[in-house]
């Protein structure tokens, strides 16, 4: 059972979880500061960080929905008018439409055709469009990263 419970510390040592005694978890609870404390508590198990490789499409759905509702807070903050209008602006509106499409084909996959890869594919898709339209409200920002990623590109030499 000695054994076991070895093995079993040293997978928690190589997946990053904290390893330790009762009589050191006690010392370093009462030596933390708020900030460890915070950290300890607010991390993923493995599990929860490979939810989108497990379970893509329960990811695809929170994910899509979450950039939903950020739509919708800042449609709140600046007033819904201002914002149909900033998206609409002709700057953007190529990024609005495929921000826009990237959602509407990640809840499809999600919860229409029930495919993983699909889901996996439309999420990936979706975030890069929600980068795009992101960059799209910094000045020369997306000329910016259309340039680096050419020169990264750029085969030649």
């Amino acid at each position: 059972m000695d054994r076991m419970n070895q093995a079993f510390e040293k997978v928690k040592m190589l997946v990053g979880m904290e390893v330790e005694d009762d009589e050191e978890q006690e010392a370093a609870d009462n030596n933390s500061s708020f900030m460890d404390e915070f950290n300890r508590e607010c991390t993923l198990t493995t599990k929860q960080s490979m939810l989108v490789f497990f379970n893509p499409v329960k990811f695809g759905i929170t994910f899509t929905f979450g950039n939903l509702l950020s739509l919708g807070s800042t449609a709140f903050l600046i007033g819904p008018k201002r914002q149909v209008n900033m998206m609409l602006d002709p700057v953007r509106i190529y990024a609005t439409a495929l921000y826009l499409a990237s959602i509407i084909i990640a809840l499809f996959c999600a919860l229409y055709v029930h495919s993983k890869l699909l889901t996996l594919l439309a999420i990936i898709l979706e975030f890069g469009a929600l980068v795009w339209y992101s960059l799209s409200y910094i000045p020369f920002a997306r000329s910016m990263v259309s340039k680096v990623m050419l020169a990264c590109l750029d085969t030649e030499f």
